[in-house]
């Protein structure tokens, strides 16, 4: 019969059409969404030269969850209560209410865009600590982990089963039995090593221990690619951790092939802390349907020092990309000099344009980034943006002494900014992320000499002889750059 006999064409002309089918529904979809040009453009790259393979990889890391709002915020008492007091601020501003304060007068517009895009309240008489590197960071959480009286919450990317994961462990485990309540979020890909025995056990303990989105075949597969990325601790509701230091041994020994790990993280005592116990508790109703909405986990501070603290926090849950836009405004509105430093660099058109115009303008940029890196598409992509900053005058630095994982800016001895956002696509659109803006000329000064001190461990990249490259080398980069958008 002529189609047992065309059997194999018949095969062919099915998959090719089958195929060609579904690249012009998932190009209809991203249309349809009014997504980022560029980064339609990129997967539609994608599902051409890979076939098949493309298809599986949308399914599990392109599709556009914003629109998906998995948590709704409205109604919950602690975001009714904290828009209120974001607007009431906001009416404040607006009235000059606060300009009398030369800090607040100068830096207003990032306030302000704060409030009006995450709700991220202003609150004063904080106490901040600079924690450099794991091991300070570790020393400070232990010691104040001991202390905790009434409740410990966690929220962490990675929390490792290695030698500080299990030390951290113990003491919740001691903590438990002293009666105090301890609550843990990790995500579900970051931490993937915490296995069932894992939960199983620190539940068997009294542990309330949730992993973020899971990622179970097929549900939630195409979830996978939006995480979260926050580092959040808070004792008591006195004192707060957060930074870009996760839970595990290489933040305080490095790592084989990158060496030693920078990074920065700070604790907070003081009104700010309630700030981090908002959004853990919104991440904790979306984890367990539980609303920590009782005023034990939001008690009375007294001023502790006198910082001027927002928390932001951005992710697929927020209507704006708050972070984005707060570091977007920093850069804006720099008057003198603005540093940045993060491990991945691969801005969106709105950044790079701010970077571009501000150093242009006269304003001292300089990028602190690794030498290093530990993923190498990444790092083939971060080097296709640097031709661009240099000709614009953008000072860029590589980190020699170990690997720079900091998450930092800072800007004019005004503003500084410590969190978990690095420059890229998925923190600014993808990941859930909570991020620090301090308000403060001695926190800032002394952001700006971490800066220099690691300016001082860093080569500093010279146009003339970057551009000698070898041509293969610019054409990775240049390929790598066409997925910045998806990594």
């Amino acid at each position: 019969m002529w189609w047992s006999e065309n059997l194999e064409s018949i095969i062919y002309i099915f998959i090719v059409t089958a195929y060609a089918i579904s690249i012009f529904m998932v190009m209809g979809v991203m249309i349809l969404e009014n997504r980022n040009p560029l980064k339609s453009l990129s997967w539609i790259l994608v599902l051409l030269l890979l076939p098949g393979l493309g298809i599986v990889l949308y399914v599990f890391f392109g599709q556009n969850f914003r629109k998906e709002k998995i948590i709704k915020r409205k109604g919950l008492k602690n975001h009714d209560y904290i828009s209120k007091i974001a607007h009431a601020q906001t009416q404040a501003l607006s009235e000059n209410e606060w300009s009398s304060d030369d800090v607040i007068q100068d830096k207003a517009s990032i306030i302000q865009l704060q409030l009006n895009n995450s709700d991220s309240v202003v609150t004063t008489g904080n106490s901040v600590t600079l924690l450099n590197n794991g091991d300070q960071k570790f020393d400070s959480l232990i010691e104040e982990l001991k202390k905790a009286k009434h409740f410990i919450h966690l929220q962490y990317y990675i929390f490792a089963r290695d030698t500080i994961g299990n030390i951290i462990k113990d003491i919740l485990l001691e903590k438990v039995k002293e009666g105090v309540k301890v609550r843990m979020i990790v995500d579900d890909v970051g931490s993937w090593e915490l296995k069932k025995d894992y939960f199983k056990m620190m539940r068997a303990a009294g542990i309330e221990i949730y992993s973020f989105l899971e990622v179970r075949f097929p549900i939630f597969t195409s979830k996978v690619n939006y995480r979260n990325h926050r580092k959040i601790v808070v004792i008591d509701g006195y004192v707060g951790f957060v930074g870009g230091i996760n839970v595990a041994d290489r933040y305080i020994h490095g790592k084989e092939g990158l060496g030693k790990w920078r990074d920065t993280h700070i604790k907070i005592e003081g009104d700010a802390v309630n700030s981090l116990q908002y959004i853990f508790s919104l991440d904790w109703y979306f984890v367990s349907q539980q609303e920590l909405a009782n005023e034990e986990y939001f008690p009375i501070k007294k001023p502790q020092d006198n910082k001027m603290v927002q928390i932001s926090a951005s992710g697929p849950d927020t209507d704006w990309p708050g972070i984005m836009m707060g570091f977007f405004k920093i850069i804006t509105t720099a008057k003198k000099y603005v540093y940045l430093a993060t491990p991945y660099f691969m801005p969106n058109e709105s950044v790079l344009m701010a970077l571009k115009t501000a150093a242009m303008g006269g304003v001292d940029v300089k990028i602190l980034i690794p030498e290093k890196s530990d993923a190498l598409i990444t790092k083939l992509s971060t080097m296709s943006y640097l031709k661009e900053m240099m000709l614009s005058g953008v000072k860029i630095y590589f980190y020699k002494k170990g690997f720079i994982h900091s998450k930092v800016i800072v800007s004019d001895d005004i503003v500084s900014s410590i969190g978990s956002a690095n420059i890229d696509f998925r923190s600014f659109e993808q990941n859930f992320e909570v991020t620090s803006f301090i308000y403060d000329e001695d926190f800032a000064r002394e952001v700006k000499q971490t800066f220099k001190d690691d300016f001082a461990d860093s080569d500093r990249l010279i146009y003339a002889e970057w551009r000698k490259r070898p041509l293969k080398q610019k054409a990775k980069e240049s390929l790598a750059r066409l997925l910045s958008p998806l990594l």
